[in-house]
């Protein structure tokens, strides 16, 4: 019995993950479907790319909360199992990055693939949820993402810095080791969603933001050899 309740609650953390906030946030303001813009990901960066900074904005909390109320209810359903504390979170990135939601078939009806976001902000909601200080991981993505301005490698940062985080935690004995896995098995997540993010930035071509530092810095380098020219 209790085995069906972890793999209820974990399949409910899925279930959470897959409610794709971008592509309604952005269909209700523009009338646009997200699938069509730029990555075609349902996440926030690309909500913003679509409907400006506020739905971009609004997409990321609420992507974000998924992982933490898949971690929330894993705790208040299972108050001891605490692998499906890691676990329902882990499921809630899956859900996101794939939604059931968003099936797409062929012309014959065929199934083709699911498709979501990333995993970013959802990674994030799950570390905070298993640790409220968590929270910290939005300002040090924020500062990886103003100062390198490349999207992929600030999603994949907040993984990152839950691994390290919890490792500090652990080393002090006031968190399991286990929960390391966490960070560790969404990093794996968050890097498999990315791999055409990953072929462009390892050729060069990734999309630098224009207000980010690295932007900033190849702007100039970019006007200075225009005047040598």
């Amino acid at each position: 019995m209790q085995l069906i309740t972890d793999l209820a609650v974990i399949l409910m953390g899925y279930v959470i993950g897959s409610i794709p906030f971008g592509l309604l946030i952005v269909k209700l303001k523009t009338g646009k479907d997200i699938r069509e813009v730029e990555s075609g990901r349902t996440g926030g960066t690309n909500a913003m790319r679509a409907a400006g900074f506020w739905a971009g904005f609004g997409t990321a909390m609420l992507d974000i909360l998924k992982g933490a109320v898949a971690v929330w209810i894993a705790q208040w359903l299972t108050p001891d199992a605490y692998w499906v504390h890691i676990a329902a979170p882990l499921a809630s990135i899956l859900g996101h990055n794939y939604s059931i939601f968003l099936l797409e078939r062929d012309e014959n009806g065929k199934f083709i693939r699911l498709r979501g976001g990333a995993g970013g902000a959802p990674c994030v909601g799950g570390a905070i949820g298993l640790w409220p200080g968590s929270f910290v991981i939005i300002l040090l993505g924020m500062v990886v993402f103003f100062t390198i301005g490349i999207a992929s490698i600030t999603t994949m940062s907040v993984a990152v810095f839950a691994i390290i985080i919890f490792a500090i935690r652990a080393s002090m004995g006031v968190m399991a080791w286990d929960f390391i896995w966490y960070g560790v098995i969404s990093l794996l997540l968050l890097i498999w969603a990315l791999r055409p993010n990953l072929k462009k930035l390892f050729a060069g071509e990734e999309r630098v933001v224009k207000y980010s530092l690295n932007g900033w810095l190849r702007a100039k380098r970019e006007q200075r050899i225009e005047n040598r020219e």
